[in-house]
C-alpha cells in the first residue's frame, strides 16, 4: 500500500530526538505527516495544521511508533555455518584456539569461496527477512569472508543485490583486513599489499564500497597494518571503522579515533585513553552483546566510562556464522541491557539515532522533519518493552520510505 501523502497517528511516538526534554523523545497522542517518503511535520494531534486535512489518515490508536531500526554491524553474507565450532567452544576451546586450529573465520572463508553468488544471496535473504520482520529498514553488510579478490567482490555484489530485492537500505563495508588466509600464513604485510589493498581499489571502482573496516587483533592485524588499509581508504575518500579491543587491547580504537573513524566496534578491552580519543573524534562505540554472549566472554565494554566521556553508544547484532549467529536486533537490545547494563532508552537509541551516526548517515534514525519516513509500529504501550521482552516480536507494521509493508 503506497500513499504519496498521509498522516499517521498513535497513542505515542518515540521520536528519539536529542532536543526533546522527554525520555525517548516521547510524544503522547502524536501525529506524523509524510509526503513523498519524507517527514514534513511531527506534533500533537490537536495541533495538526489545517493544510494537512486532506491527507489520508492511518490511525494506530493504542500503539507506539518509533524510527525503523538500524543494524549497523553485520556479516550477513557468508557461506556455510559453524555449528561444529559452537560445540567445540562448549567443550572448552576458546575463540582464539578455534581460530588457530583452522576454524573460525578461515573455515567460513572456505565455505564462502566455494558458494555460488546465487547461494550466498539466497541464504543472506533469509537473515535479512528476519531483520525486516523486526522493524529493520537499514543494515550494514561487510565483506571479509573471501580474503581473495574474486570472493570479496562476490560478497559485496551480493550485498548490493539485497537492496534491489528487499525494501531495505544496505550500506556496505569492505573488510578485506579480516583475517590472514592460509596461503599467506605468517605474511600479513604481504597479504595487505598484494590482496587487500588492490581488492579495495577494484571494489571502489565498481561502486561496491561505502566504508572500510578491519579487524585489529592478535589473531588478525596489527595497528600498523590496519593503518595502511586506512591510508588506502583515505586516498579513495572512504570513511573507516574498526573491530577493536575485542580480545585484547592493541590500541585499535585509538588508531580509529585518530583517523576520525565513524565507529569502533566490540571494545571489551578498551581503556580510558581510548575512550577519551573516541570522545574527541566523535567516533561511535558499537556494542555487540551477541558476540560477548556467544563467546562466553567475561570482560565487558567500559560502558560507564563511555557514558562519562559522552561517547555515543550504538548496538548491533554482529550477525555472523561464528561468534554471533544472531539476526534479532530486539534480542541484541535485551542483551545490551542485561549484559552491559545499558538502559532501555540507550538500547533503543543504539539501534536508531546512534546507529545512523555510526554509518555516517543524517537522514534517518529519528522522527523529525526532513528525515526519511522509515517507521516501526509496535504493539506496546512504552518503548522500554522493546528491550524488556526476550524472544518476542511485538512489531505490528513497518513503513519503509513512506511505503507500508
Amino acid at each position: 500500500m503506497i500513499h504519496d501523502s498521509y498522516v499517521l497517528t498513535a497513542s505515542s511516538v518515540a521520536t528519539m530526538c536529542l532536543d526533546s526534554a522527554e525520555p525517548y523523545g516521547l510524544m503522547p497522542e502524536a501525529a506524523i505527516v509524510v509526503e513523498d517518503g519524507m517527514i514534513v511535520w511531527v506534533g500533537s494531534q490537536t495541533h495538526l495544521p489545517n493544510r494537512f486535512a486532506g491527507h489520508a489518515k492511518h490511525h494506530f490508536g493504542t500503539q507506539l511508533i518509533t524510527p525503523a531500526l538500524i543494524d549497523c554491524h553485520t556479516h550477513v553474507v557468508y557461506g556455510g555455518n559453524r555449528a561444529a565450532e559452537f560445540e567445540m567452544r562448549l567443550n572448552g576451546a576458546s575463540y582464539e584456539e578455534v581460530a588457530r586450529s583452522g576454524g573460525g573465520i578461515v573455515s567460513t572463508v572456505r565455505a564462502t569461496r566455494s558458494a555460488s553468488e546465487a547461494d550466498l544471496l539466497a541464504d543472506a535473504l533469509q537473515r535479512i527477512d528476519a531483520m525486516i520482520a523486526e522493524g529493520v529498514a537499514l543494515v550494514e553488510i561487510k565483506s571479509g569472508y573471501g580474503l581473495d579478490q574474486e570472493t570479496e567482490l562476490k560478497m559485496l555484489r551480493v550485498a548490493r543485490r539485497i537492496a534491489t530485492l528487499r525494501p531495505i537500505r544496505v550500506q556496505t563495508s569492505f573488510l578485506g583486513a579480516h583475517a590472514i588466509p592460509p596461503n599467506y600464513s605468517g605474511q600479513p604485510d604481504a597479504y595487505i599489499d598484494e590482496i587487500c589493498i588492490p581488492t579495495l581499489h577494484r571494489a571502489h571502482a565498481e561502486g561496491l564500497v561505502d566504508a572500510v573496516d578491519g579487524f585489529c587483533e592478535g589473531i588478525a592485524f596489527s595497528p600498523d597494518q590496519i593503518a595502511r588499509v586506512f591510508d588506502a581508504a583515505k586516498m579513495l575518500g572512504l570513511p573507516i571503522k574498526l573491530h577493536a579491543e575485542q580480545l585484547s587491547n592493541l590500541g585499535g580504537a585509538k588508531l580509529a579515533a585518530s583517523r576520525d573513524a565513524l565507529s569502533a566496534d566490540h571494545l571489551e578491552y578498551l581503556d580510558e585513553e581510548g575512550v577519551r580519543e573516541m570522545a574527541q573524534s566523535g567516533t561511535v562505540a558499537v556494542l555487540l552483546p551477541g558476540a560477548f554472549y556467544t563467546l562466553r566472554e567475561t570482560q565487558k565494554p567500559p560502558v560507564a566510562l563511555l557514558r562519562q566521556h559522552g561517547v555515543k553508544l550504538a548496538v548491533a547484532t554482529d550477525c555472523n556464522p561464528g561468534s554471533s549467529p544472531i539476526s534479532s536486533p530486539l534480542l541484541s537490545m535485551n542483551m545490551a541491557c542485561t549484559l552491559f547494563q545499558l538502559t532501555p532508552e540507550e538500547a533503543l537509541a543504539g539501534v536508531t539515532r546512534n546507529a545512523a551516526v555510526a554509518l555516517g548517515l543524517s537522514d534517518t534514525g529519528t522522527i523529525a522533519i526532513g528525515q526519511r519516513a522509515d517507521f516501526a509500529i509496535w504493539n506496546v504501550k512504552h518503548p522500554a518493552e522493546l528491550s524488556y521482552r526476550i524472544g518476542f516480536n511485538s512489531l505490528e507494521k513497518r513503513i519503509y520510505g513512506g511505503n507500508f509493508d
